[in-house]
C-alpha cells in the first residue's frame, strides 16, 4: 500500500435487497477500480466494498454513487469508513459492554454526524423493547425482535437526523473489520 493509501470500506444502501436495485458485485468492484481504488474486494451481495485509496473518501463516495446512477439508473447512498473508524465502531458498541446477544445487534452507519439537537429529539421508546444509542456517526441498535419488526428504520433516522444511514448486522461489521485488517 502506498504512503498515502488507507484501507476503507464502502457501505452502499439498498442494493440487491429483496430483488430491488440489482447490482452485480463484479460490476461494483469495477466501478471502484475505475475510481482509482486498489485492492478492491466485495463481501456478500448487499454492497460492501473494501478497498485501498487516498484519504479522499467523500470524493470516492460521490463518484461511485454517480457512476452507479449513470450505469444502472438508481441513486445509491455510499457511506465510507476507514479501518481506524471501523475499529472504533467495534470498540464503542455500548450493547456489547452490557452483555447483549450479538445476533440482536446492528449498526446504522451515518453519512454525516448528526446535530446534538437532532439526537435529543429521537424517541427512545419508539419501538420498545428495541433500543439504540447514537455515538458519533453510528447508531448502535439492540433489536430483540429483529430488524424486520423494528420501527427504528433508515427512514426514521434519516428524517430525524437529517442525514443518510445504512445498516449492517453485527456479524457483518465484524467480518468487514477482519477483512480490512488482513489487507
Amino acid at each position: 500500500m502506498g504512503a498515502n493509501q488507507m484501507t476503507h470500506v464502502a457501505l452502499l444502501r439498498g442494493i440487491n435487497v429483496g430483488g430491488n436495485n440489482p447490482l452485480p458485485m463484479k460490476d461494483l468492484a469495477q466501478i471502484f477500480e475505475n475510481a482509482g481504488c486498489r485492492q478492491v474486494r466485495t463481501y456478500i451481495q448487499s454492497g460492501n466494498v473494501i478497498f485501498d485509496a487516498p484519504e479522499h473518501s467523500r470524493e470516492i463516495a460521490q463518484m461511485v454513487s454517480a457512476k452507479v446512477e449513470k450505469r444502472f439508473g438508481y441513486k445509491i447512498p455510499v457511506v465510507i469508513r476507514t479501518w481506524e473508524q471501523m475499529r472504533g465502531v467495534i470498540r464503542d458498541n455500548p450493547f456489547l459492554a452490557a452483555g447483549a446477544d450479538q445476533k440482536m445487534l446492528h449498526v446504522y452507519f451515518l453519512a454525516a454526524a448528526p446535530a446534538a439537537r437532532a439526537i435529543a429529539g429521537l424517541d427512545s421508546s419508539r419501538s420498545a423493547p428495541d433500543a439504540f444509542a447514537v455515538r458519533g456517526q453510528e447508531i448502535y441498535l439492540h433489536l430483540p425482535r429483529g430488524m424486520a419488526r423494528t420501527k427504528l428504520t433508515n427512514a426514521y433516522f434519516d428524517a430525524k437526523l437529517s442525514t443518510i444511514c445504512t445498516a449492517r448486522n453485527w456479524a457483518t461489521v465484524l467480518k468487514l473489520a477482519a477483512m480490512m485488517e488482513s489487507t
